[in-house]
């Protein structure tokens, strides 16, 4: 029997198409038990993946992204905390994969994707796109960020502050200056691998049960830095600040206090276009 689509309700379009994209995420390789406990609780037909040393995989991945619509554009910023889990009728598909293989995009089945436990985002539309077509567990948020960009210092670190925030009567973000967590990750000179990850499959739960999974095409490879070695442990850091809300909570049940991360992975859209320095064209003498 063939299943239906889900499907895509006013005023959404699928696919959604991204102008630009810049994102950065942290891995860690954690004990499987309490990672089983939680994405039971949120997906209850997805197992969670296991790899090297019998360790699960969770992930925290901060997107900055474009957009391009009729009526003009518009800039969304969000975080995401995953495990990295597959559907259990499909356990017997998976190849058997070390992280290191896993990051660089070795399973091509794609069945190995993310499952959302909380995503934070600062776009309200943005949210109710995610919750209705691919039912993620959305709601808001604000962002304070330093990036690597072509218009501005050279280097390779990424800063993220992610606060809380609510969304007004009017349906637009109001801010909360309580910060929710930190996330640092300095890359400058370390050698990156291209990673063949996409395309990434995101798993969600939609409120009658049903799993959902949408898969995200990303046009050019992933940058991935393997951070396991004893002197890499302080490059990607995660504070939290509110580690009693639902967010800080499962962070904490699933890391712990001070798992070191066991790579990162960036993308960033290149460039389409620059407007270059200005330079003086010859004038004629004034009188």
């Amino acid at each position: 029997m063939t299943a239906a689509l889900p499907p895509v309700p006013e005023p959404f379009q699928l696919p959604f198409h991204y102008g630009a994209l810049h994102q950065v995420g942290i891995d860690w390789l954690v004990d499987p038990d309490p990672v089983r406990e939680v994405l039971a609780k949120h997906h209850p037909d997805l197992t969670a993946a296991v790899f090297d040393d019998g360790r699960a995989l969770v992930s925290l991945n901060y997107q900055l992204y474009f957009a391009q619509y009729a009526f003009g554009g518009g800039v969304t910023q969000e975080i995401e905390f995953n495990v990295i889990a597959f559907p259990t009728g499909d356990g017997g598909r998976l190849p058997r994969l070390t992280y290191a293989q896993y990051a660089q995009g070795w399973d091509q089945t794609k069945l190995l994707g993310i499952a959302r436990l909380h995503v934070v985002c600062d776009n309200p539309f943005a949210i109710r796109a995610g919750k209705e077509l691919y039912a993620e567990p959305k709601y808001p948020g604000w962002f304070e960020v330093g990036l690597p960009s072509l218009n501005g210092p050279a280097g390779e670190t990424w800063t993220v502050r992610c606060k809380a925030a609510t969304i007004g009567p009017d349906g637009t973000l109001e801010r909360d200056p309580g910060p929710l967590l930190d996330v640092t990750a300095e890359l400058d000179g370390l050698s990156a691998v291209a990673a063949n990850s996409a395309p990434i499959t995101g798993y969600g739960t939609d409120p009658e049960g049903r799993l959902l999974a949408g898969p995200m095409n990303v046009y050019q490879p992933y940058r991935w830095y393997d951070l396991t070695a004893p002197e890499h442990s302080a490059r990607a850091r995660l504070a939290l600040h509110a580690p009693d809300d639902d967010l800080g909570h499962a962070i904490r049940a699933l890391l712990g206090d001070a798992t070191p991360a066991a790579g990162a992975w960036t993308y960033q859209s290149p460039p389409v276009a620059a407007h270059n320095r200005p330079y003086y064209l010859p004038t004629r003498p004034r009188p």
